[in-house]
């Protein structure tokens, strides 16, 4: 594995370890060989948003749900310095409640070095 891939990961480790928002994919475990990492990720039943995006039209007070969730999730990260980078349908998922759950912060950055020190720890 590449030293750019590596530190990657880590970063992205220490991201979704720290935070904790109801909308957030939880972070269960890192399990790692020499050759491979795996997360081990709260299950989302219900799928990626894209495809029942793909289905059709969302009832306005669904749209207005997953809007909510998404912007107060959003704002939780910011607030932590936190910033995704790759939001798209394709890393909102929805639960068996049809609550929205962001995922993948693969290419998520860190505000600042105080927050990175944050991460660290």
């Amino acid at each position: 594995m590449g030293t750019s891939l590596v530190s990657n990961v880590k970063r992205e480790v220490s991201i979704m370890s720290k935070l904790n928002h109801p909308n957030i994919v939880k972070l269960h475990e890192v399990l790692a060989t020499k050759t491979k990492i795996n997360f081990v990720l709260e299950f989302i039943k219900g799928g990626e948003l894209f495809a029942k995006v793909s289905k059709g039209r969302f009832s306005e007070d669904l749209a207005r749900k997953y809007f909510q969730q998404l912007i107060s999730t959003v704002g939780y990260c910011h607030s932590r310095g936190v910033f995704h980078r790759d939001l798209k349908p394709e890393n909102l998922l929805l639960d068996e409640n049809e609550n929205l759950k962001v995922s993948d912060f693969g290419l998520s950055v860190v505000k600042d070095q105080s927050l990175k020190s944050w991460l660290a720890h």
